[in-house]
């Protein structure tokens, strides 16, 4: 068991720092590239608090479509393949939502505040638990 602070925690920290007290002490690029670092901070804090879930439900899905069990990378691979292949297309029962889950997935790490990904969200999730990250 890991002490206080988590990993996110440090990381959302250290971004704080960099957006409220150096960004703003700069001028110019340095200003820039000071969010551009305390943003991808925020998002590898993001990464680390809904992949665990995440990369769970995904593998699940994967199983379900693919009826084979398999890891991550592999199970995605074959994916990909049978796509390609033309033996699984969106008429497929589940690769849809299956696809949109793990886009949504992504935007919840990478762009949570997007606007699109919001409004995504409210339309599909009305009835069912949200993608929630902490921002």
């Amino acid at each position: 068991m890991q002490d206080q602070p988590y990993p996110n925690e440090v990381l959302r920290s250290v971004a704080a720092f960099l957006k409220t007290e150096i960004a703003p002490a700069l001028t110019g690029h340095l200003s820039f590239q000071s969010r551009v670092a305390a943003n991808a901070l925020e998002m590898m804090a993001r990464q680390l608090e809904l992949a665990p879930a995440e990369d769970a439900a995904e593998l699940a899905r994967l199983r379900a479509l693919l009826g084979r069990d398999g890891d991550l990378v592999e199970l995605n691979t074959e994916l990909s393949r049978r796509i390609e292949n033309g033996e699984l297309d969106l008429s497929t029962p589940g690769l849809k939502d299956h696809l949109w889950a793990i886009t949504l997935a992504k935007l919840a790490v990478d762009q949570p505040t997007y606007g699109a990904y919001r409004a995504s969200l409210a339309e599909r999730n009305s009835d069912a638990p949200k993608i929630e990250p902490r921002t």
